[in-house]
């Protein structure tokens, strides 16, 4: 049994005001005080042991179906979160890095505005994006001030973003070492560019070490020689530019270089097509003159990074800390980040899973952690989970480490930053109360350790165990069935709620004689549940073959009633089907000629539970 008693929460004197009052104060961080905030961020990640985030999107699904839900496979739950994260902009990132020592826990908030825009003028990003006029009217009444998110919002750039920006900044970018090839040119052609570069690149060089070592010749002569020659200056070095056709000469110039590395550095220069359209050698009076100049190339893009990628530095902060992430929408929050700030996302959650956790080693999903606390079994919401944990003995002692915000914002601008400091401290009172139930209790100290397997690195929730495709969704009350056992039903001509469906059901087919259940998904569309295998597949046979109608099931077919199983369902969100209704993406699915020999065909377990369907009376 665990001890019930009303929680602690306490605070040092400078934030016992705004604590009692339930709220923070929150470091609020835009374009004109990002770059001074900076080093700040860095040391509270450096100093902490968690971080935790929180999101603010300009919508989170498009209809009713589009959620996950209790039928959803991981990889179709993931299609669902991928299809929101692309389609829906982040606006707002809240940050919050934060130690737990015993039970006192000191937090660092930050709120950062967002805004994608293209300030490099190169094309990138060039988003548009959809928004929900329920989550911006929302946003409205919480106060926030969208003028100031467009004009002072953050931009910023992905990964795979910056990557691509490297060939349209202009700079000249350093060629990658490569190894002389082990055969020789493929054609003569080959050997003819070769050979006449590589007379180019030697009389170039001679030229460049005899004007090193005579000092006596004037201006002029240098300069008539180095026209003579096709020399150029890079900065205050001597440079020869040897123009390029096609990426098969650049790999030709640059294994003839090899020759000639100890005193020259082939620099590429970028096309507007992406693609290269000269090698720049330049030439290396000494060895220290070498280190020197590659530490001036690397500062440079040091430079020209940081200037590119925006908010990304917070993110790569994350990232390169290494430090456990905590999450309350796991795969909302994530997929959002990795679109965002990675890369495009891929197809499947098994790929997304392995890109994510090369960038976020370890993430802890809040929402599964609260589950395993029974009272919160069914709890989604902070405000919620946290009213529900006052019935247990969790002290825990919140101390804000930066404090105020840098610029005059109302306290309801303010609201989103709280979310991040809510998840923190509901984490550290969750953990104190799963240590509390520990036959032997553990130290406080050393939280990076995260203790339970469920828990143990890696990525957690609908990724985790992707392989099997087994959904394992919180619930009371929930039964396990196979998917093989769901049809999906539309196409009904009357209106009904979905006990008057079932009742319809009983008398129009035999298989309705075992037990069965019904539940909308939206208001096309219901779900039937059989608990027994067999059934289901007669039941689609049946309605699809018109020889095997009767009754009043035929007459609900010839009014328009159709039903498919559940890889129907897969395979529309495999495809892209997310239209507002889900009877229309199952007949677009169905009508579909598209076969995929890789999509996986086999059965998933199913925990259903009647909670987490929809109601057609609540639409």
């Amino acid at each position: 049994m665990q001890r019930r008693f009303l929680s602690s929460i306490s605070a040092t004197a400078g934030n016992s005001k705004t604590l009692n009052q339930g709220r923070w104060s929150v470091k609020q961080v835009k374009k004109s005080n990002f770059h001074v905030t900076l080093d700040k961020i860095r040391a509270s990640i450096d100093s902490s042991d968690f971080i935790a985030l929180s999101l603010q999107n300009t919508g989170s699904y498009a209809a009713a179906w589009h959620r996950v839900s209790a039928i959803d496979t991981p990889q179709t739950s993931y299609l669902k979160a991928k299809y929101a994260a692309e389609r829906y902009q982040i606006l707002q990132f809240a940050l919050c890095p934060f130690s737990l020592q015993g039970s006192k826990l000191t937090v660092h908030p930050y709120n950062f505005h967002l805004f994608p825009r293209d300030e490099l003028k190169c094309g990138m990003p060039s988003y548009s994006f959809s928004c929900q006029a329920s989550r911006l009217t929302s946003m409205a009444r919480e106060g926030f001030d969208f003028n100031t998110c467009i004009y002072e919002g953050i931009s910023y750039l992905s990964r795979a973003q910056e990557s691509a920006s490297k060939f349209l900044s202009g700079n000249p970018i350093l060629a990658d070492p490569i190894a002389v090839s082990s055969s020789s040119p493929a054609t003569v052609a080959d050997t003819v560019f070769v050979g006449r570069i590589r007379s180019r690149v030697k009389n170039w060089r001679k030229s460049c070490v005899d004007s090193s070592i005579k000092t006596g010749d004037d201006d002029l002569v240098s300069s008539l020689r180095r026209l003579v020659l096709g020399s150029e200056q890079y900065g205050s070095r001597l440079c020869l530019t040897i123009d390029v056709c096609s990426e098969r000469q650049v790999q030709l110039i640059l294994e003839m270089l090899t020759e000639f590395s100890e005193d020259v550095v082939p620099l590429l220069v970028a096309s507007k097509s992406r693609g290269t359209q000269a090698v720049r050698t330049v030439f290396m009076s000494s060895k220290e003159d070498k280190d020197l100049f590659m530490r001036e190339l690397q500062d440079l893009e040091n430079k020209e990074n940081r200037r590119v990628r925006g908010f990304r530095e917070v993110i790569d902060l994350i990232s390169s800390s290494q430090k456990p992430v905590i999450s309350q929408n796991y795969l909302s929050d994530l997929t959002s980040i990795h679109a965002k700030f990675l890369g495009p996302l891929p197809a499947n959650v098994d790929d997304f899973s392995s890109s994510l956790s090369s960038a976020f080693p370890s993430v802890v999903d809040l929402s599964q952690f609260m589950k395993e606390i029974s009272p919160l079994s069914n709890i989604s919401n902070l405000p919620a989970a946290m009213s529900s944990l006052n019935r247990f003995f969790a002290p825990v002692d919140v101390e804000v480490a930066n404090q105020g915000s840098q610029v005059k914002l109302s306290e309801s601008y303010q609201s989103h930053g709280q979310n991040a400091v809510m998840i923190s401290q509901l984490f550290a009172k969750l953990r104190t109360i799963q240590k509390s139930d520990l036959s032997t209790v553990e130290p406080n100290e050393d939280f990076q350790a995260l203790a339970s397997d469920e828990h143990e690195s890696s990525v957690t929730s609908c990724s985790q165990n992707a392989g099997d495709e087994n959904v394992k969704v919180w619930s009371k009350n929930s039964r396990r069935v196979s998917s093989e056992n769901l049809v999906f039903i539309w196409g009904l001509t009357k209106k009904m709620t979905a006990a008057k469906l079932k009742n319809v059901l009983q008398k129009s087919h035999p298989v309705f004689t075992q037990e069965f259940d019904v539940k909308y998904l939206d208001k096309s569309c219901a779900i039937v549940v059989f608990w027994e295998s067999g059934p289901s597949e007669t039941f689609v046979t049946a309605v699809n073959n018109e020889e095997q109608l009767g009754g009043s099931l035929k007459e609900m077919v010839a009014e328009g009633l159709r039903a498919a199983g559940y890889e129907t369902y897969k395979k529309a969100c495999r495809l892209g089907f997310w239209e507002a209704d889900l009877a229309e993406s199952l007949d677009k699915t169905l009508e579909s000629s598209d076969t995929d020999p890789d999509s996986d065909s086999n059965p998933s377990e199913i925990d259903w539970s009647n909670d987490l369907a929809i109601n057609f009376d609540e639409l």
